[in-house]
């Protein structure tokens, strides 16, 4: 972490940043996520990082597959080639939505929102980042 910091939720200035967004067609989040070793529940209960995000997963998969999200890539740290050997991910992949409002209505989902705790509880860091596809090629360039 470079600025010393972990990440689990966005603040209400990214959020109205994103509403802000709103255009035509799906949007891609690539999500990174790192989990506690112990889940970190209000109750104290004992389950690991991962029980808790599995419950959050179990909990907002229909929600999200209801929306007409889907996941597009999911894949395994191996190695960081570039960046701080220390910032590895547990769980990484990428989400894709229809539409931004669609996006904001998972959010605003009570079923979603419930589960949100187990994420909470569970995630040590994350990144969470919004794209916008482009045409794919044979160039990085594009």
């Amino acid at each position: 972490m470079e600025d010393g910091q972990f990440h689990t939720s966005f603040s209400k200035k990214t959020w109205e940043s994103f509403k802000a967004l709103e255009r035509s067609g799906p949007i891609q989040m690539l999500n990174l996520i790192r989990l506690r070793a112990l889940a970190e529940y209000p109750d104290e209960r004992g389950s690991t990082g991962l029980e808790a995000y599995k419950a959050y997963s179990d909990l907002s998969a229909p929600v999200f597959q209801a929306l007409g999200g889907k996941i597009i890539w999911r894949g395994g740290h191996e190695l960081t080639m570039v960046g701080p050997q220390s910032e590895t991910w547990d769980i990484a992949f990428i989400a894709e939505y229809p539409s931004v409002q669609v996006f904001l209505d998972m959010m605003r989902n009570e079923t979603y929102r419930d589960a949100m705790r187990h994420r909470q509880a569970g995630v040590l860091d994350s990144r969470l980042v919004r794209f916008a596809s482009q045409n794919s090629g044979l160039s990085f360039a594009g």
